[in-house]
């Protein structure tokens, strides 16, 4: 991403939110099974909490605890995207033990973000978290002043190498695989016609819908897809309102790239079907189709607790389906299909079946995602049969990480998108 995951202007840095009470999910929603869903090993006892608000009250540090501090772009049970990183915080803490967390939420990018960063270096947290793209330079900047601390950023492609490593994952495999729902789902109503309300035109927007629309093409080959950018990340009226915009328009199935559920709200409204992100529980509604949700938590204890024995390797990190931190609700152990799902031909319903478990043992990862022979939206080949993209290719424009260049820069519509990408 080289946007920002902004939420409101300037004035929200100073009424930042940060209360950690406890070791205790917020969401009042089951875990998702699979590897997040590990049964705690620490009372909330054991996990001491901070307290604080944005870049006037930075929370303190606890004497001779590992002391962990979260920062979030969006509110921590926002639904998506950041209550996502709230519970895999919760989860290191059940799981670390001796550690001392605290998160801070709706804290803008840029040089707001960089405040709090230092702030929270200052204080002396071991290990500093931030999770959207645009805190990528201000915490590269703030881990060089502090190279005895360590800082790990969520999204993007940087790291010095010492202390500033980054993590991301592909969760292009699970839109990828709501797409092949989505494109089923479409032809069966007799409705071939797609939506994609989209953030920002980067990288990572354009790899998201573009699996989506692969995974479509599978089983509605003559399913198109519409966009509309909506240019934040969290802006839960602004959401709604893209949203019945593609509903109105035609589509019959819409797929967010934000992070509330409101485009499932909408479609529950209208009698189609959306497609939600970031977080199980924010498929709520029988109109939800799936979600396509990551399960950082296990991730994070695991990187935690090589900071703590001081063997982390900061490096740039991407883990695929079989890491277990990834999933595609209703379709994971333990869990019902939504109700959208029930009468979808059998055949598409195994296909997505079969993939996900290729995906889960290894055998299918982002790479066949973005397989040759792929063309782009004008009919121009992106890439010959027998070739896939690299890492690169997918998560960078020109001129990309020094050393680590695009070649099939991610700067393309896939077939079958209604779109054009805006002027940088």
């Amino acid at each position: 991403m080289t946007a920002s995951r902004s939420l409101r202007p300037l004035m929200l840095l100073a009424a930042a939110a940060l209360i950690f009470s406890a070791c205790s999910s917020s969401s009042g929603s089951p875990a998702p099974s699979g590897a997040g869903a590990s049964a705690s090993t620490a009372t909330a006892a054991d996990c001491e909490a901070g307290a604080g608000a944005g870049a006037a009250q930075i929370p303190d540090v606890v004497a001779g605890k590992f002391n962990v501090a979260m920062v979030l772009i969006g509110p921590h049970n926002d639904g998506g995207w950041s209550q996502s990183h709230y519970d895999g915080l919760q989860y290191l803490c059940q799981h670390v033990p001796g550690t001392h967390v605290a998160y801070i939420e709706n804290v803008p990018e840029g040089t707001d973000s960089e405040q709090v960063f230092r702030s929270l270096a200052r204080k002396g947290f071991d290990l500093i978290m931030g999770t959207s793209f645009g805190y990528m330079d201000p915490m590269a900047t703030v881990a060089e002043e502090f190279p005895n601390q360590t800082f790990l950023h969520v999204s993007g492609y940087k790291s010095n190498g010492k202390n500033f490593g980054n993590i991301m994952g592909a969760v292009e495999d699970m839109k990828y695989l709501a797409g092949m729902l989505a494109g089923s789902r479409a032809k069966l109503d007799g409705n071939p016609k797609l939506g994609y309300m989209a953030t920002f035109p980067i990288p990572e927007e354009l790899r998201l819908g573009n699996a989506f629309m692969l995974g479509a093409k599978k089983t509605c080959p003559e399913c198109t897809m519409d966009v509309r950018w909506i240019n934040t990340w969290h802006d839960p009226v602004a959401e709604k309102d893209a949203a019945a915009s593609l509903f109105d328009a035609g589509a019959d199935v819409v797929l967010t790239g934000a992070d509330t559920p409101a485009v499932a709200d909408v479609a529950q409204e209208k009698g189609k079907w959306g497609v939600t992100y970031d977080y199980y529980g924010s498929c709520k509604v029988d109109h939800c189709l799936t979600t396509p949700y990551w399960i950082w938590g296990p991730e994070y204890a695991r990187i935690a607790e090589q900071v703590k024995a001081k063997t982390y390797k900061a490096g740039y990190e991407y883990f695929d389906a079989e890491s277990g931190s990834l999933g595609l609700f209703g379709f994971m152990d333990g869990q019902t299909p939504q109700p959208g799902i029930k009468d979808l031909p059998a055949a598409d319903v195994q296909m997505v079946k079969d993939t996900l478990a290729k995906m889960l043992k290894g055998e299918f990862n982002r790479f066949d995602v973005f397989s040759g022979p792929l063309k782009d939206n004008t009919g121009k080949e992106i890439l010959p049969a027998g070739q896939k993209l690299v890492q690169a290719d997918l998560d960078q424009f020109p001129p990309g990480a020094p050393g680590n260049l695009c070649t099939t820069c991610m700067h393309w519509w896939a077939d079958g998108v209604n779109a054009d990408i805006p002027a940088q």
